[in-house]
């Protein structure tokens, strides 16, 4: 029967008789997210792609491992003396956000300010561009060990049959927000990075090999935020963004200030620095959408109707 690996970076499957002591090549270290780069602290290689470091070979060698590491628990917090729990705050505050009343106020765009590095960024990767347009395509061949490029899914090109092989994979991407990971297309939810990584794919389909072609596009960006008691500040991870095609629209609110509130790009990331209206706790960012009446008011509504046409009769 065979057992899941769960050394970092490996994710195979083995046999426990048959593990010797170099059947396994994984990450004794621990994952480093810094400044968009991705990597692992064993070893100095870093990427910007989530793909690519998910496909960082190992550095060490040792037998699989089949011991699943305990997933650490999240403390309770909780206050003292009359104030409520944290929890009971995150609820009265959501609650209080999403019944904020709409404004008449057109929304106006946030200023928007571009450092140096950004635009000597976007000036070195237009060169390279028109450099590499005079170059001769690659050719077709996938060469044996590709990993496959779709998120989540950690199968190797070995042969042609390769090909026909179901791809279990994310077609989201992976969040990473106060401790806890996850995809956006699932959002199972975990604190541990190993179980994130085991996560099966959530969408079936064909092996990626390649990357598809590098032109305009439109590719979801990793973000996250966090908050003080006057602003909320949302970084997004993006990469020589440009700043004719990236804005931010907003109007003031009893949530938001616009006209104290920022959009900042650089080289690797925008932070866009939201002021608060008033210093209060932000339990989301985003809301929930209304599409219609809940369906006690939908029955309220066609009582009043059919009434409405009882007393039309009557006249």
């Amino acid at each position: 029967m065979s057992l899941l690996c769960y050394n970092k970076g490996c994710g195979q499957r083995f046999d426990l008789e048959n593990n010797p002591d170099d059947a396994c090549t994984y990450h004794p270290g621990v994952p480093v997210f810094h400044d968009a780069l991705k990597g692992w602290s064993c070893c100095k290689r870093r990427t910007t792609d989530f793909s690519d470091f998910l496909s960082i070979a190992g550095c060490t060698k040792g037998p699989h491992n089949q011991e699943k590491p305990p997933e650490p628990v999240k403390p309770e917090v909780k206050s003292s003396g009359e104030k409520k729990d944290v929890d009971d705050l995150k609820q009265k505050f959501n609650e209080s956000i999403i019944q904020a009343p709409k404004t008449n106020e057109p929304v106006s765009r946030l200023p928007q300010k571009v450092t140096a590095s950004l635009k000597q960024a976007l000036e070195k990767l237009r060169l390279s561009d028109n450099a590499t347009d005079k170059k001769e395509e690659e050719g077709d061949e996938i060469k044996i060990g590709t990993s496959c490029k779709n998120g989540g899914c950690t199968k190797t090109f070995s042969a042609l049959e390769s090909n026909e092989e179901v791809c279990s994979y994310h077609a989201g991407f992976p969040i990473f927000h106060e401790g806890m990971k996850y995809w956006s297309c699932c959002k199972r939810k975990t604190s541990d990075f190993n179980a994130f990584l085991s996560q099966e794919g959530c969408t079936k389909g064909t092996h990626l090999w390649r990357k598809k072609d590098s032109g305009k596009k439109v590719v979801p960006c990793r973000f996250d935020w966090h908050q003080t008691g006057g602003q909320v500040t949302i970084t997004v991870y993006a990469k020589n963004s440009v700043p004719e095609l990236s804005y931010v629209d907003g109007n003031s609110t009893n949530v938001i200030d616009a006209t104290k509130s920022t959009m900042n790009m650089m080289a690797t990331k925008i932070e866009i620095v939201l002021k608060k209206a008033e210093p209060m706790f932000w339990a989301r960012l985003d809301l929930p959408l209304v599409t219609s009446l809940p369906k006690e008011k939908e029955k309220k509504k066609e009582s009043d109707s059919e009434d409405d046409d009882d007393d039309d009769d009557d006249d």
